[in-house]
């Protein structure tokens, strides 16, 4: 018997400094995590597709539009931590994929080349890469990423890496930005959210740095291109003028 699907899990929270009830904003006259459910939906990999929340509000929309919500505790400090909590109770799925739910134009064919990654048995986690822009090199809100040979990650930075000695060796060396979408292993998922902070994650302030501090091998998948995410009230005109084509 084959192993069930991935599951994919969009946390989604009602509170947030900046934009309040951001999975409920409606977007092209759906809420933001409707659409983020249904990029999950097209990408035909999950066997569900579930919506981690700590408010009624929230689950109340998704049971609308034929979604499925899970309760989680509100005292979850991140996404990762409320994806295990689902997972925590579920044995029965190997491998949980943490979809941001401010990501209403994430790209099924990215979720599918996640997804994928999990066929090698040796991958405990997952994550996507991008080819860095030119314009974005000084960016600390773009995060680079360091890959060894084989695709797994050496180093995730909000700097320039890896720096460049001799400039004749420029076009040997290829940058990369991160995606923060993650798969995991359920053993390695609930092992990291048991873990406490570590000190490059705290100096970079990246969640993934606490995987690399423990050891846990993060394999990339490669992508083209990369999506507008909402975190205030103005992005989402951003991303329905996106829609609009």
């Amino acid at each position: 018997m084959s192993a069930p699907r991935p599951v994919a899990v969009i946390p989604a929270r009602y509170a947030s400094t900046r934009f309040p009830g951001k999975p409920l904003a409606l977007i092209a006259g759906r809420p933001m995590i409707e659409h983020v459910w249904r990029r999950c939906q097209e990408a035909r990999v999950f066997g569900e597709v579930l919506v981690a929340t700590d408010d009624a509000r929230i689950q109340e929309a998704v049971e609308g539009f034929g979604g499925t919500a899970v309760m989680t505790s509100p005292a979850c400090a991140t996404g990762t931590d409320r994806v295990a909590e689902v997972a925590r109770a579920r044995p029965d799925v190997d491998v949980w994929v943490n979809v941001q739910g401010d990501e209403p134009l994430v790209d099924p064919d990215t979720l599918r080349v996640l997804a994928g990654l999990f066929a090698d048995p040796s991958v405990e986690m997952g994550t996507l890469v991008r080819p860095l822009e030119a314009a974005e090199y000084s960016s600390p809100h773009v995060v680079k990423a360091v890959l060894a040979l084989n695709g797994d990650a050496l180093y995730f930075s909000r700097a320039l890496l890896p720096f460049v000695r001799e400039p004749g060796e420029a076009s040997a060396v290829r940058h990369w930005a991160h995606l923060g979408l993650y798969g995991y292993r359920r053993a390695t998922l609930l092992r990291l959210a048991g873990l406490s902070p570590t000190p490059l994650e705290g100096a970079e302030k990246l969640e993934q740095l606490r995987a690399l501090e423990h050891g846990v091998r993060i394999r990339c998948g490669q992508v083209a291109g990369h999506t507008v995410a909402v975190d205030v009230p103005g992005d989402v005109a951003r991303v329905e003028a996106v829609l609009r084509g």
